[in-house]
C-alpha cells in the first residue's frame, strides 16, 4: 500500500489525542489476539482467521457507512435494515426477472443510494433530527424487504457467480496458501476508495466541516443542505455493497435479517475513534473497531462464554469508548 493511500486510510485526525486513541484502539486489538490465543489453541488456525475476516467484511462495510454519516455529527438506524433491502432488490432483479448479475448488483447499489438520497432529504430539508428519520427508515426499511420478497428468502441458486462475491477467493485462485475471501478485498476496496473520498474530495472536505460547525459553513454560501444529502446518499450505496456481501455469504435474500446490525457498525465507528459529536473520524479507525468487535465475539465463542454474557461484554466496551472519546472532547476544548 501506497504512503498515499495509507495516509487517505488514516482520514482526518484529531490531533494527538486522535492518533494516541488509534494507537490505544490497534493495542486492544493485539491484546485480544494473544489473549484468545493463549486461552485456546484453536484462535489462530487459519479457517478460523478467515472466519473472523469474513465476519468482519459485512460489519465492516456497515460500519465505513456509519462513519462518514456521523462524521457529520449525524447518525443512521437503518444502515442493518438498509442492507437487507439491497440484498432483497438483488434477489427481485436476480431471480425475479431473471436478469445478469452487473445488473443485480447495480440495483442493490442504486436502491442503497436511493434510500439514503430519501434519508439525506427528511434529515436535511424537513429538518427531522437524523435519529427520528433513520429510525422511521428503519422500520419502513424492514417492511418494505418483506412485503417485497412476500416475506420468504429469495435464493440465489439460480444465478452463477453470485455467491463468489462474498465467498470466492481471487488471491486463493493466484496462491492457494492465502485463500483470502473476496469479501474481505471488498471491505478493503470499499476503506480504501471511502478514504480518498473523504480526504480528496469536496465531499470530504464538506462532510468534517458539517460535523465540525455547520452553521459557519452555511453562513459562509455553502449549500450544506445538498451536501448532507450527498453524505447520506453515499452511505446509502456502501450500505448496497454490504447487502450484496450478506447475500452471498449465505446465499440468500433473508428479508427479516439486518435490525441490529446497526448497533454493532455503530460500535465499530465508536471504537475505532470516530467522534459522535461529529467532525472527526477515521476509515483506517473503524477498520481497527471492526475488527476488535468480530475478534471479541469469536474469541468469547470458542471460550464458550454464553451468548447473553458476550452480549454485555460487548455492551460494556462501547460504554467505555463513549465515555473516553466524552474525555478526549473534553480534553481538545
Amino acid at each position: 500500500m501506497s504512503d498515499n493511500v495509507f495516509a487517505g486510510l488514516i482520514g482526518k485526525s484529531q490531533g494527538a489525542g486522535g492518533a494516541r486513541y488509534k494507537l490505544l484502539a490497534f493495542g486492544s486489538l493485539i491484546i485480544l489476539f494473544v489473549v484468545f490465543s493463549l486461552a485456546s489453541p484453536n484462535f489462530l488456525q487459519t479457517s478460523n482467521i478467515l472466519a473472523i475476516l469474513q465476519a468482519t467484511s459485512v460489519n465492516g462495510v456497515l460500519a465505513i457507512a456509519a462513519t462518514v454519516v456521523i462524521i457529520t455529527g449525524g447518525i443512521d438506524l437503518s444502515v442493518g435494515t438498509l442492507m437487507t433491502f439491497c440484498a432483497v432488490i438483488a434477489g427481485v432483479v436476480l431471480t425475479f426477472l431473471g436478469l445478469p448479475l452487473p445488473l443485480g448488483i447495480a440495483g442493490a447499489i442504486l436502491a442503497g443510494a436511493g434510500a439514503g438520497f430519501v434519508t439525506g432529504n427528511i434529515v436535511a430539508r424537513l429538518r427531522i433530527p437524523p435519529f427520528i428519520a433513520t429510525l422511521g427508515m428503519m422500520l419502513i426499511l424492514k417492511g418494505l424487504s418483506l412485503v417485497i420478497s412476500g416475506t420468504r428468502p429469495i435464493y440465489f441458486n439460480g444465478t452463477p457467480g453470485f455467491t463468489s462475491i462474498s465467498q470466492g477467493s481471487i488471491v486463493g485462485t493466484v496462491i492457494p496458501a492465502v485463500p483470502v475471501p473476496n469479501g474481505v478485498l471488498v471491505l478493503f476496496a470499499v476503506a480504501i476508495v471511502i478514504s480518498m473520498v473523504l480526504t480528496r474530495t469536496a465531499l470530504g472536505r464538506y462532510t468534517f466541516a458539517l460535523g465540525s460547525n455547520e452553521e459557519a459553513v452555511r453562513l459562509s454560501g455553502v449549500n450544506t443542505k445538498g451536501w448532507k444529502v450527498a453524505v447520506y446518499t453515499l452511505a446509502g450505496a456502501i450500505c448496497g455493497i454490504a447487502g450484496l456481501l450478506i447475500a452471498s455469504r449465505l446465499n440468500s435474500a433473508q428479508p427479516a435479517l439486518g435490525q441490529g446490525y446497526e448497533l454493532d457498525a455503530i460500535a465499530a465507528v465508536v471504537i475505532g475513534g470516530t467522534s459522535l459529536a461529529g467532525g472527526s473520524g477515521t476509515i483506517l479507525g473503524t477498520l481497527i473497531g471492526a475488527l476488535i468487535i468480530s475478534v471479541l465475539a469469536n474469541g468469547l465463542r470458542i471460550m464458550s462464554v454464553p451468548q447473553e454474557w458476550q452480549t454485555v461484554i460487548t455492551g460494556t466496551i462501547i460504554i467505555l469508548a463513549v465515555y473516553i472519546d466524552m474525555l478526549r472532547s473534553r480534553n481538545a476544548s
